[in-house]
């Protein structure tokens, strides 16, 4: 004889759906805290800021069930949790390659944070062209009466890679996954377009770099009270950055 649900089991199970939803958006929200951090200190420390945008992205219930439906999974919370890692999603886009290495290594190296799963599509793309790199990150979250260690999806790709999958995406959807074979090999080659952009873009940044370095050396070697020298600098970084005159 199947148990019939009263109020009080309806109520238990929103609070236990409320918490586990709650515990993705403070996920997010923890993340987006440390990447604003990561921001900041590029813009004080280096005066250069590496990443360009960042998005966010929490799954629907109807969306997690529709995925916990097509896997063929059990409809309960732990199942959800075990087997469906990007619930919460977070984007970064950046301005060069070398950057989305850089930030994914900051992020990784954040104590409180574990690294569940890590596939870098930009050394290996997919077979359509797609590139990005992703990673499935474990954070703590604490709530009132317990800990939840939460996933989050992260992706982070340059301007010309998210430009690029945008596209596709809109395409996809346009044609409801039936593209083509000719629009196929088009998005592939634009794809070889994107990313033979982000290495010119990629050597320009280097060379960038190796001449502001040359001129900060030079600077470092003149005498006290001539030019850009030490004191200037610091002097410069405390009014302009830190508002301290």
């Amino acid at each position: 004889m199947e148990k019939t649900l009263d109020m009080k089991d309806l109520k238990a199970i929103k609070i236990e759906l409320t918490r586990f939803m709650m515990a993705y958006k403070f996920a997010l929200d923890e993340m987006t805290t440390k990447i604003n951090i990561l921001k900041d200190e590029f813009n004080y420390i280096h005066d250069y800021n590496p990443i360009e945008h960042v998005k966010t992205r929490l799954k629907s219930p109807e969306s997690i069930f529709r995925k916990v439906q097509r896997k063929g999974l059990d409809f309960n919370l732990d199942t959800m949790k075990e087997n469906i890692k990007d619930i919460a999603g977070i984007r970064i886009t950046c301005s060069f390659i070398s950057d989305i290495y850089e930030i994914s290594s900051m992020i990784a190296n954040q104590k409180d944070i574990r690294i569940l799963e890590y596939k870098d599509y930009i050394k290996n793309p997919k077979p359509n062209g797609y590139q990005s790199l992703h990673m499935i990150v474990e954070i703590p979250i604490f709530m009132s009466d317990r800990e939840e260690l939460t996933c989050v999806e992260i992706q982070i790709r340059t301007i010309a890679m998210d430009f690029w999958a945008s596209l596709e995406h809109k395409i996809y959807y346009k044609y409801n996954k039936a593209v083509p074979q000719k629009m196929l090999d088009e998005l592939k080659t634009t794809a070889e377009m994107a990313t033979m952009l982000d290495n010119k873009m990629e050597n320009l940044h280097k060379e960038i770099k190796k001449m502001k370095l040359a001129d900060e050396a030079e600077d470092m070697r003149l005498p006290i009270g001539i030019g850009n020298n030490k004191l200037k600098l610091l002097e410069t970084f405390m009014e302009e950055k830190l508002g301290i005159k």
